[in-house]
């Protein structure tokens, strides 16, 4: 009860998370971020900013598939939406940052559960019990039939390799990416 998860998807994200969980009656906040190098945003030492708890933010507008990433999967999932554009997609696909899995950003899934038929959610955690089951539980929830695409990590074992090599084993490469917004 209470506690606040969230997952930011670059640098100047991570220093607004960091300022906002040190913010007076904030309780008890858990950012999670990958090991390993961010994605050398120039502006990274952006402005310490409050995020408001529990909201996303759009990243692009779309009319097709709604993609709602969570952490530095974003990041993939726009270079997904730029290559399929670079290839001539006629999709037109709108991606929410959705910062935190815990608590949801109510309003944002509302409106793209009335906007769009089609959801993909990506994550860079385990898909059981991750940010994709909790957004198909408040779907459920609340009675909203939008087919939905989970992306994230299986619950086995996976084998060793170099990053590119598990993430395409796992189904989280940015070619998984664009085949998931592709399908219909």
């Amino acid at each position: 009860p209470n506690l606040t998860l969230c997952s930011p998807m670059d640098e100047c994200e991570l220093r607004r998370m960091m300022y906002t969980a040190q913010l007076p009656g904030m309780g008890t906040v858990v950012i999670r971020y990958p090991r390993g190098k961010g994605v050398k945003r120039d502006d990274w030492h952006c402005e310490f900013e409050a995020i408001p708890i529990g909201k996303a933010r759009q990243i692009s507008d779309g009319s097709d598939v709604a993609v709602l990433s969570y952490g530095p999967m974003g990041n993939d999932v726009q270079k997904a939406i730029s290559q399929l554009h670079d290839e001539g997609s006629p999709l037109s696909v709108a991606h929410y940052d959705m910062r935190f899995c815990k608590p949801l950003d109510t309003d944002v899934l509302e409106s793209v559960s009335q906007r769009f038929s089609r959801i993909v959610t990506v994550e860079d955690g385990q898909l059981a019990g991750g940010f994709g089951s909790a957004v198909l539980e408040w779907l459920s929830d609340n009675g909203k039939t939008t087919r939905v695409r989970r992306i994230g990590l299986p619950d086995r074992f996976i084998e060793h390799g170099t990053v590119n090599e598990l993430r395409h084993i796992a189904g989280t490469d940015i070619e998984s990416i664009k085949q998931a917004i592709n399908d219909n």
